[in-house]
């Protein structure tokens, strides 16, 4: 199905998702699908995942973020933020309490 956004932003944010998730052979596999993490049936086509990124604050810069980091890719566990607001949630992030 054609849907005209093919090379975008917003498609290649959704390809790189199920790449991490979904390719054994993704740089990134190890630390997403490779540790369990997945992508509602609804995402795994791209029109209702582009529909929801619109809906829900989608702007080119911002990237998907994971509220729960262990949690799955779904329009419950997923927003969009800032590069720097996106590195504070990672695993590695330790936060100083000094």
């Amino acid at each position: 199905m054609k849907h005209g956004f093919f090379g975008t932003k917003i498609y290649k944010v959704w390809d790189s998702m199920k790449q991490r998730c979904l390719n054994v052979n993704s740089q990134a596999y190890e630390n997403y699908g490779g540790r369990g993490i997945t992508i509602c049936n609804e995402w795994l086509e791209f029109i209702p995942f582009r529909d929801w990124a619109l809906n829900n604050g989608y702007k080119e810069g911002l990237q998907i973020d994971r509220r729960d980091n262990d949690g799955n890719y779904s329009p419950e566990n997923c927003r969009w933020v800032t590069a720097k607001e996106n590195c504070r949630n990672q695993r590695t992030t330790k936060i100083n309490m000094e």
